[in-house]
């Protein structure tokens, strides 16, 4: 055997050595069996029916408001109660106080209470009411209410005095009719004889005095003249009640209570 017949019988038996390694490799790795998918053939003359085409993915923003919880709406908002109109009022009410604490209140005559006290459901209009305390003059006044709230306040410590007598002025010969009047303020008589007419404080008169037997009330001013007066008709009772209203007046402004406004 030459060379060449060498080689080639060499390279045959590489050959048949690799077949046989092949064969060897396929016997022993199993082999996965492979599912039959049947395959239906249309009738005859049936259409042919496309197939069924891929649903297309929903845009972002669709498919997260679809994907989004669902929120039950908001109840509204309940109404603002009406605001209450309260109706004017028809009544007065008035409050009394008094510079004299537990002073006795009247009003119309009748017993509210003692100071400071609050008289209700007056009707509007004028009402009297009187003021009271022992040691003290007692007062009396005229209200007028109107509906709604009012205050008053009722100074008892305050000398008041509103008083008049007329009077015959008896001079050496004849004589001349006035009028006295008295306030805290002063005593002044009132007459057509300018000579006679005159006005001083309560306090500097030197004499005030009543003679209920001579039914007259003499009168003496300060450093001046000396008056006689009695009653147009001879009435002592008017004279004595004169005196008496002045004369206490007097004796409060000498304690210091203070004379009111007039």
């Amino acid at each position: 055997m030459n060379r060449t017949a060498a080689v080639i019988t060499l390279a045959l038996a590489g050959l048949a050595a690799v077949a046989v390694a092949v064969l060897m490799m396929r016997d022993t790795t199993p082999e996965e069996p492979v599912a039959s998918v049947p395959v239906t053939q249309p009738r005859r003359g049936a259409p042919v029916s496309e197939p069924a085409a891929r649903p297309e993915a929903a845009p972002e923003p669709a498919r997260r408001r679809a994907e989004a919880p669902l929120v039950a709406p908001a109840e509204p908002a309940a109404e603002a109660p009406a605001p209450v109109v309260e109706a004017a009022p028809t009544a007065g009410t008035l409050r009394i106080d008094s510079d004299v604490p537990g002073a006795q209140v009247f009003v119309d005559r009748q017993f509210v209470g003692a100071a400071p006290v609050v008289a209700e459901n007056l009707t509007p209009g004028s009402h009297q009411v009187n003021v009271s305390a022992p040691g003290f003059d007692s007062v009396v006044t005229s209200v007028d209410v109107a509906p709604g709230d009012r205050d008053l306040v009722v100074k008892l410590r305050e000398v008041r005095l509103d008083a008049s007598a007329d009077v015959i002025h008896k001079h050496g010969v004849g004589s001349c009719r006035g009028r006295l009047v008295a306030t805290p303020q002063g005593l002044r008589y009132e007459t057509s004889n300018r000579d006679d007419a005159f006005t001083s404080p309560l306090l500097d008169l030197e004499t005030f005095q009543v003679d209920y037997l001579q039914k007259n009330l003499r009168v003496k001013l300060p450093k001046g003249r000396q008056f006689n007066f009695t009653d147009p008709d001879g009435n002592a009772d008017r004279l004595f009640v004169f005196h008496r209203d002045v004369e206490k007046a007097r004796e409060r402004l000498k304690k210091g209570d203070a004379p009111a406004s007039r």
